[in-house]
């Protein structure tokens, strides 16, 4: 029987101590790494178009019952006055304190409901449901590196200033007007496929899903149809990148250590929470927690409704927080991370490219001299503008344009296997807005629902 999550706190202690010294493996996207070369794939994104498939990492959670909206309600921060058949969300939940267990995007299928994303959020829902009482039919299909079989549904995102031609050739009539997060029905490749209007990296598209069967077929019809446009298939390397632009911060840590858990981390196995690992270092749990202010999802915030945690929301709403940015990671001291490795000593922690994110939950200091004003996450390489960058949270009094470090490098060293002997090292960075691009913080954003 895996061992759960309460269990393993009381064996170890400490949560952190338990957590930065986790053998959990590396978060991975079940694709072919690269399909051409990461680079030209991320730049099709912004310069032609691109195909994700986003079959395999992702799990969906499949819910429909009597009862199952209030319950959902209950949970989510998000108004559901706008939430009906055809319409997507992102769903966010938070604890009594007002802090982030987790997010995802929520599907209305007419017939069911899919919570689709990483399984944070997913296993908080679906221990909610076993225990509510209410009659509510679940169906959980993991991802790809965990399920048995075949996913129920393909899903693969085209997206990129040429992704409409694209899709305009595949239906043979212009594109319809579909607003963003809303689903429409298109007929290519001999079947109806459904699209969500929607992008992960910030660029305009669609992410069409169906029954899997039909997926390669689908797949085919798209890659033959965008072949004129430049139209790119994206590996694992170059999706796992994309956030960085989007500016969506995938894995907050799951606020659920406080006493209120105690029966929910009994029931969670210790397998499906994750590591956490960087640069900040606390022995207080509490510490690592982010409100839906802190990262941007503010937003999404409705007080038209109860739910889990409004009370303290509704008394942050007015104060000063921590705001996301993108941090713009000095180019010589970047050069020196990289350098360290081929010089004698002990070198810093490798960066990786695309993607230097080395455990699930990556908690990187951010410092303006010996103070800490906030964290970092998501660290990765973007092609399109040359630069290495950062998502993070970190005090609202630090405007863009403004420089602050971000110290890489854990001490002390953890025992995750992912982590290997390094020193400490502080690369200076320039405060941006998240998301980076004009277009996506105004165009695109802009039209992002509840």
């Amino acid at each position: 029987m895996d061992e759960s999550l309460e269990h393993a706190v009381e064996r170890v202690g400490n949560p952190v101590e338990l957590l930065r010294n986790l053998e959990y493996p590396a978060f991975t996207f079940p694709i072919a790494p690269e399909f051409s070369n990461w680079r030209s794939e991320q730049r099709s994104w912004r310069e032609t178009a691109a195909l994700f498939d986003q079959s395999h990492h992702m799990t969906d959670f499949f819910m429909s019952g009597d009862g199952l909206i209030e319950l959902l309600e209950g949970l989510a921060v998000n108004t559901f006055s706008n939430f009906r058949p055809g319409v997507a969300k992102q769903l966010v939940a938070v604890n009594h304190d007002g802090y982030v267990i987790g997010d995802g995007i929520l599907f209305h299928l007419g017939d069911r409901l899919d919570l689709v994303g990483h399984h944070i959020l997913s296993d908080w829902v679906r221990y909610t449901i076993e225990r509510s009482g209410l009659d509510i039919t679940t169906h959980l299909d993991g991802n790809s590196a965990v399920r048995s079989g075949d996913p129920v549904f393909y899903r693969y995102e085209l997206q990129g200033p040429r992704a409409n031609d694209v899709v305009e050739k595949l239906i043979g009539e212009p594109v319809p007007s579909v607003k963003f997060f809303h689903i429409h029905e298109f007929r290519f490749a001999g079947t109806t496929v459904r699209g969500l209007r929607h992008g992960m990296a910030g660029e305009p598209g669609f992410e069409f899903f169906g029954p899997y069967a039909e997926g390669e077929r689908v797949r085919s019809a798209i890659l033959e149809a965008g072949a004129e446009f430049g139209v790119l298939p994206v590996g694992a390397k170059g999706y796992s990148s994309t956030p960085l632009e989007s500016g969506w911060i995938p894995t907050p840590f799951p606020a659920i250590f406080g006493e209120p858990f105690h029966a929910y981390r009994e029931w969670l196995p210790l397998a499906r929470v994750g590591s956490l690992g960087g640069s900040m270092y606390s022995t207080s749990i509490e510490d690592y927690y982010l409100t839906p202010y802190d990262i941007g999802l503010g937003r999404v915030v409705s007080f038209d409704h109860d739910f889990v945690g409004k009370d303290a929301l509704q008394r942050m709403a007015d104060r000063p927080s921590n705001r996301k940015v993108t941090l713009i990671w000095d180019a010589d001291d970047v050069a020196s991370v990289v350098r360290s490795q081929v010089t004698p000593g002990t070198p810093a922690k490798f960066l990786d490219f695309p993607k230097s994110r080395y455990a699930f939950y990556q908690f990187d200091a951010v410092l303006d001299g010996d103070r800490q004003v906030g964290i970092s996450t998501d660290s990765g390489y973007v092609t399109y503008d040359q630069q290495y960058m950062s998502l993070a949270s970190i005090d609202g009094a630090y405007q863009d344009g403004q420089q602050v470090e971000v110290l890489w490098g854990e001490d002390p060293v953890s025992r995750k296997p992912q982590v290997e002997p390094h020193r400490q090292v502080r690369i200076r960075a320039t405060i941006a807005p998240a998301p980076y691009h004009d277009f996506v913080r105004t165009t695109y954003r802009a039209n992002a629902p509840g």
